[in-house]
């Protein structure tokens, strides 16, 4: 059984939610009781476990279909986060890399691998910390969009895992988190842990962004990614790219936090990333009241593109990558 925080009660309400079956994780995934790039993959890689666990014959041959069967439900809940389609088939190979044992091993051996991608990530995100809390100065006032915290990964985040960082160093910073229409995950999740945590932050509309950067208030912006293409594009949570601009603008640095698994460098750029369509009612309706007239149009991507020439630089487990990120990206996975 796998248990998940529901995000969706937050910060309302603390709760956890039980996934007895893969099923169970892909709705979740799908409606965001879990949600951030990295949670979600490693959600779906137990999503498989729980999968397997389902399968209770003994043909090798029947049991990879049943998986392969597993994983294509598991990937068509959220097109645009690669990490989602990353853990998947870093378990499918793990499965294909053993097919020779019997199928009680397998379920085990990916038991374990879910259990190491889970302990990888957490350490994972400390990393970026440490790298990107050296590119803020005491004093700084930090911008973030979206949630991409502790509740976006396995433990500690990468956007706020920066932030958490500079934290703990001693250094004497505050965050502004814009609320992050239309799901709200700035105001919902990323001011709550921020409190949680004791880190002075304060909430702003989405609109209010370039007024606190032209008056000097904000100082950099730091923001996660759900996929990152192979010249430095990133898909990240619609709205992203308004602030990007509005940063270069303002002459603030725009800081992009994320893992490795979250690169994409068989996609050229941007252009190529499918970004998700999601449900009109996130749109007409906050907290289950409509505030749109019915019948209006709606239009709700999740995602939308930061061109890579607006951003100062990548965050990484491996390090901080600047441009040009097509050679310096590439570079950075080589030499891992």
């Amino acid at each position: 059984m796998l248990y998940l925080i529901d995000q969706t009660a937050l910060p309302q309400k603390k709760k956890y939610i039980q996934c007895r079956t893969h099923g169970d994780v892909a709705h979740a995934i799908k409606n965001m009781t879990v949600r951030g790039a990295p949670a979600i993959g490693v959600a779906a890689a137990y999503g498989l476990v729980l999968g397997a666990a389902e399968y209770t014959g003994n043909d090798i041959e029947n049991f990879i279909n049943h998986i392969d069967t597993v994983a294509e439900m598991l990937k068509e809940t959220r097109p645009t986060a690669v990490n989602l389609f990353w853990a998947i088939q870093r378990m499918l190979d793990v499965v294909r890399d053993n097919r020779g044992k019997p199928v009680s091993d397998i379920k085990d051996i990916m038991l374990n691998e879910a259990n190491t991608m889970a302990q990888e990530d957490a350490e994972v995100n400390r990393r970026i910390g440490r790298w990107g809390q050296e590119l803020l100065k005491d004093g700084d006032v930090i911008l973030t969009h979206c949630n991409a915290g502790a509740l976006a990964t396995v433990d500690y985040g990468t956007a706020l895992g920066v932030i958490r960082a500079a934290h703990e160093a001693g250094k004497n910073i505050s965050v502004f988190a814009d609320e992050t229409r239309p799901y709200l995950q700035g105001a919902r999740l990323t001011v709550w842990e921020l409190m949680e945590d004791g880190i002075p932050v304060t909430l702003i509309t989405d609109n209010m962004a370039g007024y606190f950067m032209k008056n000097g208030t904000i100082t950099a912006v730091i923001v996660g990614a759900d996929r990152i293409a192979a010249n430095g594009d990133v898909a990240n949570k619609i709205g992203t790219y308004s602030i990007a601009v509005l940063a270069k603008e303002n002459n603030i640095p725009f800081y992009v936090a994320a893992p490795i698994s979250t690169l994409d460098l068989s996609l050229e750029s941007g252009q190529y990333i499918p970004i998700e369509e999601r449900d009109e009612q996130e749109v007409t309706h906050i907290g289950g009241i409509r505030i749109a007239p019915y019948g209006v149009k709606v239009a709700n991507p999740a995602f939308d593109i930061t061109p890579h020439t607006y951003i100062t630089s990548i965050i990484t487990e491996l390090g901080v990558v600047y441009p040009p990120y097509s050679e310096n990206l590439k570079n950075l996975i080589k030499n891992k």
